[in-house]
């Protein structure tokens, strides 16, 4: 086996240190790790404490991202406030509920591409 198609073994506890600070950005991860894109995103997902620090540093974006929201509500933002509602006060009655479930269990998958099929055969009928 050629010296450059050898398998790299990348241990856990530096994909935690090289994920730290990320953004939960592959491509950052990749060059820490001095790795392909597609390589992090495979040991990423291989190793389920390396995949815990990557969900982790995630949920960290997430939740800058709703700070600055709340900043932004805060400030008397009316548009970042009907947003806000529309998104997460559905259940006081702001913004549309949707029900994508029956009877509150999932579509089954098949029968959904049945009616979507049917809705396309249909379209197409009308447009002839």
């Amino acid at each position: 086996m050629a010296e450059s198609a050898k398998r790299v073994k990348r241990p856990a506890a530096k994909y935690k240190v090289a994920i730290k600070g990320s953004g939960g950005i592959i491509s950052v991860i990749a060059s820490r790790m001095n790795c392909a894109w597609d390589t992090a995103r495979k040991d990423i997902e291989k190793y389920p404490t390396v995949q815990a620090a990557y969900q982790n540093e995630c949920e960290k974006v997430t939740d800058l991202a709703e700070s600055v929201l709340i900043g932004r509500i805060k400030d008397k933002d009316s548009s970042a406030a009907k947003w806000w509602l529309t998104r997460k006060g559905i259940e006081r009655g702001f913004g549309e509920k949707r029900d994508i479930t029956s009877g509150g269990k999932p579509l089954d998958p098949a029968a959904t591409r049945i009616i979507v099929r049917e809705y396309f055969d249909d379209a197409d009928a009308e447009s002839d």
